[in-house]
């Protein structure tokens, strides 16, 4: 290998192949697409940007979703998490951290989805939001790659190990979620 075949991407300690960029450009773009998707929910949520209901008509969707306590504090939650978690992705900063909340919130909703059948055309399915949820775990389990602040750090060298750790607080945080609320 020569080193025309190498690059070194700004902030990266070690240059990487060509080969690799690939990989590279589609953990950013997939990490991309889940922080404007799930953001831009959170935005909807929290803030009633785009038209959305904003926090006191989000608690009623969380009602009908057969949340019962707390339907504020949950909405800022859900909210804040999708919001927080978009930015951190965007930049690629705490990518597992964030990728758990995504995933958290992802596997909330799913499960409570379920008695809506999976299509989304009744307005009860929960297709769309297991999608998101898959895309999160992904980004969790092969990490941020090397287009990212957390270039440097050991989640990125070795994100599958952090993705799993990721995975169990997603998994926890939601079972809270559902009996706390």
């Amino acid at each position: 290998m020569t080193d025309s075949d190498r690059i070194s991407l700004s902030g990266s300690s070690s240059p990487i192949r060509r080969e690799q960029i690939g990989t590279d450009v589609a953990l950013l773009l997939l990490r991309l697409i889940v922080a404007a998707t799930m953001g831009a929910h959170g935005l909807v949520k929290v803030f009633g940007l785009f038209g959305g209901p904003g926090l006191d008509s989000f608690g009623k969707v969380l009602q009908g979703y057969g949340f019962t306590r707390g339907l504020g504090l949950l909405s800022w939650i859900t909210g804040l998490t999708e919001v927080g978690g978009g930015v951190l992705l965007v930049l690629g900063l705490f990518t597992p951290l964030a990728a758990a909340g995504l995933l958290g919130v992802g596997l909330s909703v799913v499960v409570s989805k379920l008695g809506g059948g999976f299509f989304e055309g009744n307005g009860k399915g929960y297709e769309f939001e297991l999608t998101l949820a898959v895309l999160a775990f992904a980004v969790l389990l092969a990490g941020s790659g090397r287009i990212a602040l957390d270039v440097n750090t050991p989640w990125c060298r070795t994100p599958f190990r952090y993705g799993l750790v990721g995975l169990l607080l997603a998994v926890v945080a939601s079972v809270v979620i559902g009996l706390a609320f």
